[in-house]
């Protein structure tokens, strides 16, 4: 068992970890950096020799495309790998012939470094690293989206000359497809559906007249995809956009909090080939209106008349509950959708943060806010980010914040009552940042671990420093100094 999964069962029974095994996990921790930057640094030059070889031979697109498989990353955010589902196919460029010597090396690289990237992924994963593990699977996958290691790892399987879940798998073999506007479809609706027929009720009618008979929620489409169940009275396509974008945040989370739902042998077993992380799990059920009028009257016995909301996660519903804005809103979205993750894909205690440590409930979903894409990557976090901003300017500008340990003795009531509470929300989220990010992730496995205790009803307000090894105090100095160094 690896030094992180022994601290967490410590503190799940209430004891503190000896400081020998923070210092031994800290040791080994710094090797792995170590080791990942001289990784790093080998691929860079390799790229940059390469591109020099197709400038002396003008191969200027080929020096390009080198140079642009990689790029500095920042820091401060976490990048995830698109995962597209088509195989490679590098025919096309071998049949290039001023650059086919090009791309047999182009590909020896980048495969070599995936495979680099998944050893070290292994090593980190035996030494209590499954945060920095999972980053490093991503990282593989971008260099080769075909290395078969990691895509089994992360659940998917080759199946009709792509890679698909097996959830993918099962639609495809009942005859069925993804369309892009319309979800999953028979492949023989696909042309009238395009041409703007809808099958509903056992008959085919027009879009408009299907429009009208699911103009009420009770009577509105269903969209089914991998992990949710939408229900929605705006429009087949809006509910179709909805669940791309859950989906989206799903992966993403999974990969970002692996642990939260693994113990050690799991972890273990996905390493060395013997699961796959993919399971069906829970479904997850969310309601789209398709304005808020709608939305008001359904949720009016909750929501108080005078709090404006775009979105609304009911745990004692297990739903999450959404409309239709003009600007998009996918901060909500991505906020309320993680409390909804973390709420049902494990069992959870009924008073989550009652006693203490309710800042990060808020805080890591203000955190999710982030998600965005960029040059093939999702990506969360950044000196960019909104919530990041204003938590920024609240501690150096407007000189506001809350000790930790006075902010992780609060409980849920505590903290909501608060007349800062804006404010809190804005600290939670940049102390969420701080542990995702610090020192290149240093107290990301223990941030995941708090969270476990949390949604356990197990953790204790000094359940931070204990899984971090460092004091309120020095943390709240480390926050200093973090977010005085952004960009």
């Amino acid at each position: 068992m690896g030094w992180w999964f022994a601290l967490l069962a410590t503190a799940c029974a209430g004891l503190v970890v000896s400081g020998t095994a923070r210092g031994a996990w800290a040791r080994a921790s710094d090797d792995l950096t170590a080791a990942r930057h001289e990784l790093e640094a080998k691929y860079t030059a390799e790229l940059e020799s390469l591109a020099a070889w197709c400038d002396e031979r003008k191969l200027a697109d080929e020096a390009a495309e080198t140079r642009a498989q990689w790029h500095e990353l920042d820091p401060r955010k976490v990048y995830l790998s698109v995962l597209r589902s088509k195989i490679e196919d590098t025919a096309e460029g071998e049949a290039l012939r001023h650059s086919a010597e090009w791309r047999a090396r182009f590909t020896k690289l980048r495969h070599a470094q995936a495979s680099a990237r998944f050893d070290l992924a292994q090593k980190a994963i035996r030494q209590g690293r499954p945060s920095l593990a999972f980053e490093l699977v991503l990282s593989a996958l971008h260099d080769n989206p075909d290395h078969e290691p990691s895509r089994r790892l992360l659940g998917y399987q080759r199946f009709r000359g792509a890679w698909h879940t097996p959830f993918e798998i099962r639609k495809l073999r009942a005859g069925q497809v993804w369309h892009e506007k319309f979800g999953w479809l028979p492949a023989s609706y696909v042309e009238r559906y395009e041409q703007g027929q809808r099958f509903t009720g056992g008959r085919w009618m027009s879009a408009a007249d299907e429009a009208r008979a699911r103009s009420q929620i009770a009577d509105g489409w269903r969209i089914e995809t991998e992990h949710y169940d939408i229900t929605t009275n705006h429009s087949l396509e809006a509910g179709v956009a909805l669940g791309v974008e859950l989906e989206r945040l799903h992966l993403v989370w999974r990969q970002l909090f692996a642990s939260y739902n693994a113990n050690a042998g799991q972890l273990a077993s996905l390493f060395e080939g013997r699961a796959t992380q993919r399971s069906s799990g829970p479904r997850h059920r969310v309601v789209f209106f398709r304005d808020s009028d709608d939305y008001r009257a359904a949720l009016s016995s909750i929501l108080p008349p005078d709090v404006e909301t775009t979105g609304f996660y009911w745990g004692d519903r297990r739903t999450a509950f959404f409309y239709a804005t003009e600007d998009d809103d996918r901060g909500t979205l991505y906020h309320e959708a993680t409390h909804q993750l973390f709420s049902e894909t494990r069992p959870t205690s009924r008073d989550v943060g009652s006693r203490a440590n309710f800042w990060l409930i808020e805080g890591i979903a203000c955190y999710m806010e982030s998600l965005a894409r960029e040059e093939g990557y999702d990506t969360v976090g950044g000196a960019d980010a909104v919530r990041y901003g204003d938590a920024r300017f609240r501690l150096l500008e407007s000189k506001f914040y809350v000790p930790l340990a006075q902010l992780s003795g609060a409980g849920m009531r505590d903290f909501q009552q608060d007349p800062n509470l804006p404010l809190l929300y804005s600290q939670a989220a940049g102390l969420s940042h701080f542990l995702m990010h610090y020192d290149e992730g240093r107290y990301r496995d223990a941030l995941v671990a708090l969270l476990s205790l949390l949604y356990a009803g197990q953790d204790r307000p000094g359940s931070l420093p204990e899984l971090t090894g460092k004091s309120y105090s020095e943390l709240d100095q480390q926050y200093r100094e973090f977010m005085s160094a952004a960009p």
